[in-house]
């Protein structure tokens, strides 16, 4: 997927205007390598279209714990927006994630961030 298509598929699944879900997006993608370990970050990174990449560097190796409220709350606090309203954007998110990665690599991803994401995401769907 490319990086136009990865926006406006974030901008359409979230209800947002291009420059909000652009950036929404680099701000999830920033939360997510918080989220994830520094490994699983780099294989997710291998697969996105170059201008995301970065937003994939991990601050520290080992995954940190926190579930989606606080995800929500961290992606609110770098764009600015309530924290509901980043919660239904980062599900929109990763919706566009699972369907610009591979889907082992998206099980991967998933598999770090636990039942409450993978639950989030499902009834998003």
């Amino acid at each position: 997927m490319q990086y136009d298509e990865f926006i406006a598929s974030v901008a359409e699944k979230a209800g947002l205007p291009r420059d909000e879900a652009e950036a929404l997006t680099h701000a999830t993608l920033r939360v997510l390598s918080e989220r994830i370990s520094g490994g699983e970050a780099e294989d997710l990174r291998e697969q996105l279209p170059k201008p995301l990449r970065a937003d994939l560097i991990p601050p520290q190796e080992e995954a940190r714990g926190f579930g989606a409220e606080e995800f929500a709350r961290r992606v609110a606090q770098r764009t600015g927006i309530d924290e509901a309203d980043a919660g239904a954007a980062v599900m929109a998110v990763l919706a566009t994630l699972r369907n610009a990665v591979s889907p082992g690599e998206f099980q991967d991803v998933l598999s770090q961030l636990g039942r409450e994401f993978a639950e989030l995401l499902e009834s998003t769907s």
